[in-house]
């Protein structure tokens, strides 16, 4: 090779290595079985659980140019999926030693950077025919005997209320076996801990089973709802016991309200994969997180309920919102209809008062402060103002915009006021005297969702309040827990808003671990958005390794082939048999070079899902499969095969895996092509970068030319 070839290389890659280095940190966090990290913060001494590439990154000092790079990368795959991090950043580390072992081998930077971006593509074009539609996908799970009671653990409850009307309540039992009783409503009958699986208060049904209410035509057996599914079958022992009608005067009307209910669910499709397929993707996505999960399920049979009702979208992000208490165990976790949010003990004394009244609400898009301006508010440039007295002119000011607002929301008869942004405490404390409820930091999507149920208008300044703002409707309650009773653990409290036919789900997480509130939050939206892509992709990957192996067997494939005529024929143009030589030897060993990450990335998550001793007993399995799918003939062929057969790398199916009931594990399409995509341009990135400070952007650039004529075979 030229004397600047070797000058590039005797020379460490320091970006590079920094990459290596700060991806190895989060090599226990790769697939379904993760090793979760403590984060103490020295200046603290606070620690935080964290499973997630994004928290570790967030969490490390990243100094230098390379580490914030990574940052970048990684924090803008979590912007737009919030799913495929673990994955970018185990594939920036391994990606980033191979392209370092071709560098030792003096491999030219521009062979590596085209060679491998083509190969990434044709990997791409390659793994299409291990996609499946969302249709094909809830056909298959529907057939199979998998069903939503698939798993004997805890499960969840979803809010009181019921779309087709917020006064329904719907009783389970069970046992048949059991003595029939009526169970009350947010009560359970458990020793210790409240136990879901004998308190459940869906909405219609629980868990995305809506579907196997639905009798086709000839079934003459019963309808029965049961805790963990709602199935129809004339011999199941779990069955519906009491539904009572809450009126004003207290009186039960579940018989005329029965046939109502009967009538809503014989309209259902006759297609039962229709309705509570949803729930199976949603179980095949989750990849073993059961708790996230059964939360997603309840989440989907509610929505899928209210677009029946509405023609709405079946699934919908936005309306989805989270509050995390910390204090209760995490079997209280569950979904409620409307807005759930934590407030002081202060404010909770308003919310006793408001108990079962109808409250004018107010919604203000912005800060409730006095110095508060919206976006591209500019100031007079030709004012000042000149106070003789500075800080007593501010107190009076201050006291004067504070009593002008008061007057404000007491002129219109406000109860409720749902700030996006901050709100003044001074004006917090008179609120709460005058018995007007203030709550901040409200996201965007609960105003919306409040907005559009009541009509009321959002403002940005109180100033601009007229009638049109207020609207009537808004109830106000302590969230109470399944056993009942309201949670005041001392410095918040939480409350339950809602408003009659709001499509607003709280997923409440709860635990008594502080340091497990963040990492139980971000594994709930990971499942979120999964499905939310995979809706959107309208087609999701075989799970488990599958496309991973199938990259991996394609890439080994493509370094063995030898060049096509054209292009040897090419090469012969250059009169050189050395440059022949190297051209070819330069595309296996970075070929090679690539599909080592993948073959890392199978490895790492076989050892961490405990299916095997070491990461060469791994490697030996993925080989195992590799010489089987050469001599089936078809890779993709054999893929198939052995992933419907379930015995296709069981590692890396996680806890599915261990379960024997026809579990398949599915996986972003776009997400994940993503993750992959992103990884390989920061690593070239980075090496490009490098290069250019060793020997100098004029002279890098002049050797990639030089040497861009031999590369031309891809």
């Amino acid at each position: 090779l030229p004397m600047a070839f070797r000058d590039v290389n005797a020379r460490r890659h320091i970006g590079l290595q920094q990459l290596s280095s700060l991806a190895f940190a989060g090599r226990s966090l790769l697939g379904p079985v993760k090793s979760c990290k403590f984060i103490v913060d020295e200046s603290t001494n606070q620690s935080t659980l964290i499973c997630s590439a994004v928290r570790l990154i967030e969490s490390l000092d990243l100094t230098s140019a390379a580490g914030q790079l990574l940052n970048e990368t990684i924090q803008a795959q979590n912007k737009e999926f919030k799913t495929g991090m673990s994955t970018l950043l185990f594939l920036v580390g391994a990606w980033s030693n191979a392209v370092l072992e071709c560098v030792q081998q003096n491999v030219p930077v521009s062979a590596i950077v085209s060679v491998m971006s083509e190969g990434l593509n044709s990997c791409c074009e390659r793994v299409q025919c291990l996609q499946i539609s969302i249709h094909d996908v809830n056909k298959e799970l529907c057939s199979s005997s998998v069903r939503p009671n698939a798993f004997k653990g805890k499960t969840c409850q979803i809010g009181c209320e019921s779309l087709l009307n917020p006064q329904i309540f719907l009783y389970f039992q069970k046992d048949i076996s059991a003595p029939e009783e009526v169970i009350p409503r947010n009560s359970c009958s458990h020793q210790g801990d409240c136990n879901f699986n004998k308190c459940l208060v869906p909405p219609l049904a629980s868990f995305g089973s809506i579907a196997s209410l639905v009798k086709p035509a000839g079934d003459k057996s019963t309808s029965v709802i049961s805790g963990s599914g709602v199935t129809t079958s004339s011999c199941n022992k779990r069955k519906l016991t009491h539904s009572r009608y809450f009126s004003p005067l207290g009186k039960s009307h579940f018989s005329s309200q029965q046939g109502n209910f009967q009538g809503y669910l014989s309209g259902q499709p006759a297609d039962p994969c229709g309705w509570y397929g949803l729930g199976h993707v949603a179980m095949a996505l989750s990849h073993g997180n059961q708790t996230s999960m059964k939360l997603l399920q309840s989440i989907v049979a509610y929505q899928q309920e209210r677009a029946e009702c509405s023609g709405s979208s079946q699934f919908n992000v936005a309306e989805i919102v989270t509050c995390c208490f910390l204090g209760l165990p995490e079997s209280y976790s569950c979904v409620s209809p409307g807005f759930v949010t934590l407030v002081s003990p202060e404010q909770a004394t308003v919310i006793k008062y408001f108990e079962d009244k109808p409250l004018r609400i107010l919604l203000m898009d912005g800060d409730l402060t006095e110095q508060y301006r919206h976006l591209g508010f500019n100031r007079p440039s030709n004012v000042r103002t000149i106070l003789q007295y500075p800080s007593l002119q501010e107190g009076r000011a201050g006291d004067l915009w504070l009593s002008s607002m008061l007057d404000i929301l007491i002129s219109f008869e406000v109860n409720l006021v749902l700030v996006k942004g901050n709100v003044c405490e001074n004006l917090m404390e008179r609120c709460i005297a005058n018995s007007i409820l203030v709550i901040g930091s409200v996201t965007r999507d609960v105003l919306c969702a409040f907005g559009e149920v009541t009509s009321a208008q959002p403002v940005t300044y109180l100033t601009q309040l007229n009638a049109a703002c207020v609207r009537s409707g808004a109830q106000v309650e302590l969230w109470k827990a399944c056993d009942g009773r309201a949670m005041d653990l001392g410095e918040l409290v939480p409350v339950w808003i809602k408003v009659r036919g709001i499509p607003l789900l709280t997923a409440v997480l709860t635990t008594t671990v502080s340091s497990k509130m963040q990492l139980i939050e971000d594994q709930f939206w990971t499942l979120v958005y999964r499905l939310h892509h995979a809706l959107n992709d309208k087609k999701v990957f075989l799970g488990g390794g599958a496309v991973e192996l199938l990259c991996l067997s394609h890439i080994q494939m493509l370094a063995e082939q030898p060049l096509q005529a054209a292009n040897k024929n090419a090469v012969k143009e250059f009169h050189n048999p050395w440059l022949a030589a190297s051209v070819t030897e330069c595309k296996s060993v970075v070929l090679q070079a690539l599909a080592s990450g993948w073959k890392q990335y199978l490895s790492v998550v076989m050892c961490n899902t405990a299916q095997a001793a070491s990461e060469l007993e791994a490697c030996t399995s993925i080989d195992h499969h590799l010489k089987k799918a050469a001599e089936c003939g078809s890779p993709s062929a054999y893929i198939l095969k052995e992933f419907r057969r379930g015995d296709l790398l069981r590692g890396c199916a996680g806890p599915f895996a261990d379960h024997g009931e026809g579990l398949k594990v599915y996986d972003n399409v776009t997400a994940k092509t993503e993750a992959w995509r992103r990884a390989l341009d920061l690593v070239l990135l980075v090496l490009q970068t490098d290069a250019e400070i060793i020997t100098g952007p004029e002279r890098n650039q002049l050797l990639n030319s030089h040497m861009s004529s031999e590369f031309m075979f891809l």
